[in-house]
């Protein structure tokens, strides 16, 4: 058997162990065995953490450089993700069971994220105010807001720290980030980097470990200031109670069952492959998978023959060769969610496209490319978030019955809208609940717009510039430019 690789976490710049000497292990989905060793953060390895990050913003380098020496520091790290991103692709392939094709390429575009932030970094500034009393003068200023506690799942999550980490730094913040339990490796690995760009030590800390006491202890620590999470509604209510000790600003990226419309007047085609892979790209593990098909009633079943013919051509297989288009799930336990749902809803009369079972590639968690045709927007998987390459499909014959089915969710993260209608679209897009619509295209993102949900898919934007804004506190200085002295106010006249 070969060795299990062995991590240390990244605290006030050294790489450590967790104190009581505790780790877990971590499993490659591909084969099912476990590959590396994960140190299991106690809850004082946590406050230590916390503890250098505000020494890092009250003293020390960090506190003394320019916004322009800061944003410098954030495009070295950008620099180095690109000359890194061949092996902190395969270190995440291996851990994640996500595709290495795309995993390196992911690495590679996050350099454009802490490029975006480099350049935010000496634009943030406040302004004067025209103040309606005389001889003042009134402006604004933005400071950092504090030790912020970034918290990541485990897929996509070096875009995911990246659009936290970034904004953060670029405004002066310090960082302890939690890395998922599920796959910690691709963020130590990224936490190399962080010395090399020429951050200082403590500005940057990684912690491992599970939601309690890891999670909890940092969410809920005294000293935290903000905490930005994307994770799953049930675990974000828990960071909502830890933050009550703290009261600590939070955001939340909650994932989502976002609908995919296609109308009758869409390029079929286009519309295919963008719904394919919405759903069937990183094996239907993203936050924005279009896991809801909702096919005007006159291209259902033709729409439905092609996706089920593309879906009979993915090659699923090792997540490291480049022929491979589809990998493993991450987890037994995401196996086993997929499968029960997919069952219950044929017994609540889905009818099943394509798929529908595990997928004899040699591991138990790979799951085949799944279409089942729903009679009703009331079965249980319609609205139920699988984070796998399962579709429910819908049907509509109106407009506003295609807006009601998207919107009949307590989601709201995420929408397409396969239209040649241009009207249309602009109506739809105002109509649909999302933070997020794309038309036309599907599962796009860039660091200059804003991304992030509503209702159940939580609240605040990550990415673009009004991000960094989110990573201060306005701070009003009021100056008094009179010689004349201030009157006593408890001096009758």
């Amino acid at each position: 058997m070969t060795e299990l690789k062995t991590y240390d976490m990244l605290i006030d710049g050294a790489w450590v162990q967790a104190s009581d000497g505790a780790l877990f292990d971590s499993i490659n989905p591909a084969t099912g065995e476990n590959w590396a060793r994960i140190p299991e953060a106690t809850a004082e390895d946590v406050d230590r953490a916390v503890r250098a990050a505000d020494r890092a913003m009250s003293s020390g380098p960090w506190k003394s450089m320019s916004p322009t020496e800061r944003g410098r520091c954030l495009r070295r790290l950008a620099d180095l993700l690109v000359d890194h991103s061949e092996d902190l692709g395969r270190i995440e392939t291996l851990d994640t069971g996500k595709m290495f094709k795309e995993t390196r390429w992911q690495a590679k575009y996050i350099s454009e994220f802490y490029q975006f932030y480099a350049g935010c970094a000496d634009k943030i500034h406040g302004e004067t105010l025209p103040i309606d009393k005389p001889d003042l003068f009134v402006f604004t200023k933005r400071e950092p807001i504090g030790v912020i506690a970034a918290v990541v799942p485990w897929n996509s999550q070096l875009f995911l720290s990246a659009v936290k980490i970034g904004p953060a730094l670029a405004a002066g913040n310090a960082v302890v980030l939690k890395a998922s339990e599920h796959a910690s490796a691709a963020m130590l690995e990224f936490g190399k980097l962080i010395a090399e760009a020429g951050i200082p030590d403590g500005v940057v800390n990684i912690v491992t470990g599970h939601g309690d006491p890891c999670g909890k202890a940092l969410t809920s620590h005294p000293l935290v200031a903000r905490v930005a999470f994307t994770g799953g509604p049930s675990a974000a209510r828990h960071v909502l109670y830890n933050s009550a000790e703290n009261f600590a600003e939070v955001s939340l990226e909650l994932g989502g069952k976002s609908p995919v419309i296609v109308f009758d007047d869409a390029d079929v085609e286009s519309a295919v492959n963008g719904a394919v892979g919405g759903i069937f790209g990183a094996s239907g593990q993203s936050c924005v998978a279009g896991s809801r098909l909702i096919l005007h009633e006159d291209i259902a079943d033709t729409f439905l023959e092609k996706m089920a013919a593309v879906a009979a051509s993915v090659r699923i297989g090792d997540p490291m060769a480049e022929e491979t288009d589809m990998g493993p799930l991450c987890t037994s336990g995401q196996m086993e969610t997929v499968e029960r749902e997919v069952a219950h809803a044929l017994s609540e009369g889905g009818r099943l496209v394509c798929g529908g079972k595990r997928a004899d590639a040699g591991s138990a968690f790979f799951y085949e490319p799944t279409i089942i045709d729903c009679p009703s927007p009331d079965l249980r998987i319609v609205d139920t978030e699988l984070f796998g390459p399962v579709v429910s499909v819908l049907r509509f014959r109106t407009e506003e019955e295609a807006v009601a089915l998207a919107n009949e969710t307590k989601y709201g993260l995420a929408a397409g809208i396969f239209t040649r209608d241009s009207a249309r679209s602009l109506r739809m897009s105002d109509a649909v609940k999302a933070g997020i619509v794309w038309v036309n295209t599907y599962r796009v993102i860039s660091p200059v717009a804003a991304f992030g949900g509503m209702k159940h898919s939580g609240y605040g934007r990550e990415s673009g510039f009004q991000a960094v804004y989110d990573y201060t506190r306005p701070k009003t200085v009021w100056m008094n430019t009179s010689d004349t002295p201030l009157g006593s106010q408890f001096v009758s006249r």
